[in-house]
């Protein structure tokens, strides 16, 4: 698990076909690095299987090139890093699995007195995993959802977000990766369940849903 907080700006420095996947050399002050470990790259949980001076490699699958951004991304692009949670360390933002849901599009950008309000598009399937006041995954980075809508939200992305995270310069049509909150997916998923085992009268399942939603949970 991961918290949404950025720890480095890396760099793609290699990406080379390994099978349907590929393998990723990446450059980080992350240190000291262990074989093995799990490290969000882009909001994308991989694996160190390498360790070099500077740097580490890791392998991406055909699944994860097809869901995230990382298979479009070309060398020397900035990469948000974060190293898994430690047992006992400060959960900063909110849990992220490092599961990308989808990618989604910045179409819109405004200036609000020192912080900047970021419109992205999202899947219509991913939306209802969205929820004012909740929390979303945008490219690794944890933030708060501030609207939704059928097919995009909204996040207000603070100074400090801005200077330590690629999103203060990020450009109009730029596409992100998305992760939802994964308490949102397992409500969901529970409330879900519960309506096909009660069939069309589960009217208290109905009324549930509705609170969840009215307190960020749905």
């Amino acid at each position: 698990m991961f918290t949404g907080i950025v720890e480095d700006l890396g760099k793609l420095l290699s990406r080379s076909s390994r099978g349907p996947g590929a393998q990723f050399r990446i450059a980080t002050r992350l240190s000291p690095l262990v074989l093995g470990e799990s490290i969000a790259v882009m909001g994308v949980c991989m694996t160190v299987h390498r360790i070099l001076d500077g740097s580490f490699e890791a392998d991406a699958s055909a699944e994860t090139l097809a869901r995230s951004t990382l298979g479009g991304l070309s060398v020397g692009h900035s990469l948000h890093l974060e190293r898994a949670l430690a047992i006992g360390g400060r959960l900063g933002g909110h849990m992220v699995s490092g599961h990308v849901d989808g990618i989604g599009r910045l179409t819109r950008r405004t200036q609000t007195g020192e912080a900047t309000e970021l419109t992205f598009s999202c899947d219509q399937q991913l939306a209802p995993f969205l929820a004012v006041k909740g929390s979303v995954a945008v490219d690794g980075v944890s933030l708060t959802v501030n609207k939704v809508e059928p097919r995009c939200f909204g996040v207000t992305v603070i100074p400090h977000t801005q200077d330590k995270t690629m999103l203060g310069s990020m450009s109009i049509g730029t596409w992100v990766n998305l992760e939802a909150d994964v308490l949102a997916r397992y409500v969901a998923r529970w409330l879900e369940t519960r309506g096909e085992e009660r069939g069309p009268s589960a009217s208290s399942d109905d009324s549930l849903r509705s609170q969840l939603a009215l307190s960020g949970y749905l």
